[in-house]
Parts: structure tokens; C-alpha cells; sequence
């Protein structure tokens, strides 16, 4: 009766949501994301178009000054723009999400008898599709213009590993995604966020060549860390060090971030 006065749906209760209901939740609104992407291709423009674009731009003008050509430039290319590309892809985690919030696709998703967090888990789970491609993508790139592994399975290895920084990086752009008024918002503090911190690292260039004050900043980035990892681990390096770095980094942005995102998502009006 007080649905057909107009009056607002009640969300549904959720205490027999078992942790196997929950994944199979999850999945199925993961699922949901890929079924976006199919029906919209151009959701995956900037994992295809940036890796050709970033990949061919600064080979070229950092090449020469960094390693003295194109050629010995990829080893160290390569890794960093795998790196910078999959954690700007995840930015668009945080701006989609807002974008549902705001046009009351999530609202909806309150009404359902599914577990409250089913939503943006599956959300984040689905965009693990493009850091995917993105990672693909710089690969296919690099290789065609020359770009060599020591190792493919360490180079494999480092994809991998990337492609779990983008998720977890995901988690910091959520959390924006339902603290902020709007998607600009979250695009714009996000790029001010990632700025300095794609650029401020060994990512283009060695950290030896910046003033001391930023190559001490650049030394304790995450990225640096992370592409230092990727470097070893396709160069055929000894890698247990930096890759254990960057799998602790990982994990603790995923453990401070995750519930921050959940219990804000949850708690939202």
C-alpha cells in the first residue's frame, strides 16, 4: 500500500546474508560491470589509448636523456608506464561510483535483499577488467617497439602484481567516490593525488637526478616501490625484496582503505 501512495521503498533486511551468498553477490554485480563495458566499449578508451600514447611519448623524449636512446630506454620505460597507467586507471573506479550514487542506481540497489557492501565490492571487482588491459596493452606496445624482457615470467609476475595495486588503489578513489558531492570532484582531487605521486618516482627517471628533498619524497613513494619490483621481476632479477615491499604496501592501503570505503558507503544518507 505505501508503495503505490509513493512512498520510498524500505531497504530489505540482509541478516541471513551468508559469507557464500555474499560472493555469489558479488559476482553477479561484477558480472553487472562487464555487462557495462560490453554495452559501452568507449568505458575502455583510456586503458587502450593511454598506454599507446604514454608509451610512444616519453620513449621518445626521455629516451635520449635518460639512457641515450629509445632501446635502452624500454627496460626501465616499460615497468613505469605499467605502473602509471593501471593506478590512473583506477581513478575511474572512484568517478563512476559517484556518478551511480548520484543518478540512484545504488539507491535502488538498497532495495534488493543482497548484502550492503554486494554493490561496490563488484563494482571495484569489475574494473580489475581494465587495469587487465591496461597492463596488456603497454606490453603489446613496448614489445612492438623494441622492449626485450630478461624474464617473460617475471615480467608476467610484475603485470600481476600491478594489476593488484590497481585493485587496491581502487579502494582510495571508492572512498572519494562516496565522501565527495560530485564525479568532477572526485576526478579532480584524484589527478591533484596522483600527480606527484606518478611523477614524483623512479617511474620516467632515476630518482638520483632530483634535488635532495624530492628524491627523499620520491624514495618512500609506493610507486617507486612498485616499479622497482616490476623492474627486478622481469629483468630476471632477485627480486624477494622489493616485490615483498610493494605486496606490503599493497595489502595495507587494501586494509586501511577497504573498511574506510565500506563503513562510509554503508553510513551513507
Amino acid at each position: 500500500m505505501s508503495a503505490a501512495l509513493g512512498t520510498p521503498a524500505r531497504p530489505v533486511p540482509r541478516g541471513g546474508v551468508g559469507p557464500l551468498s555474499a560472493l555469489a553477490q558479488v559476482l553477479t554485480f561484477g558480472h553487472r560491470g562487464l555487462l557495462r563495458v560490453r554495452h559501452d566499449p568507449q568505458r575502455l578508451f583510456d586503458v587502450i589509448v593511454l598506454p599507446v600514447v604514454g608509451t610512444i611519448l616519453f620513449a621518445n623524449v626521455f629516451g635520449g636523456a635518460v639512457a641515450g636512446g629509445v632501446d635502452a630506454y624500454l627496460p626501465q620505460l616499460v615497468p613505469g608506464v605499467l605502473v602509471q597507467i593501471a593506478v590512473t586507471a583506477s581513478v575511474v573506479t572512484g568517478v563512476q561510483l559517484r556518478d551511480d550514487i548520484d543518478r540512484g542506481v545504488f539507491d535502488r540497489f538498497r532495495s534488493l535483499p543482497v548484502a550492503r557492501t554486494a554493490p561496490l565490492a563488484g563494482a571495484l571487482l569489475a574494473d580489475v577488467v581494465r587495469y587487465v588491459v591496461a597492463v596488456t596493452m603497454t606490453v603489446l606496445v613496448g614489445v612492438t617497439m623494441g622492449y626485450r624482457p630478461e624474464s617473460w615470467a617475471g615480467l608476467v609476475a610484475g603485470c600481476a602484481l600491478v594489476v593488484l595495486s590497481g585493485f587496491t588503489m581502487s579502494w582510495v578513489f571508492a572512498l572519494m567516490g562516496v565522501m565527495m558531492r560530485s564525479a568532477a570532484a572526485v576526478q579532480g582531487v584524484s589527478m591533484l593525488v596522483l600527480t606527484p605521486l606518478s611523477f614524483m618516482s623512479n617511474a620516467l627517471v632515476p630518482t638520483e637526478t632530483m634535488p635532495a628533498w624530492m628524491r627523499a619524497i620520491a624514495e618512500v613513494n609506493p610507486v617507486t616501490h612498485l616499479v622497482s619490483a616490476v623492474r627486478d621481476l622481469a629483468g630476471g632479477d632477485p627480486a624477494a625484496g622489493s616485490v615483498l615491499t610493494a605486496l606490503l604496501g599493497s595489502f595495507a592501503v587494501l586494509a586501511i582503505f577497504a573498511p574506510l570505503t565500506v563503513r562510509a558507503y554503508v553510513r551513507r544518507d
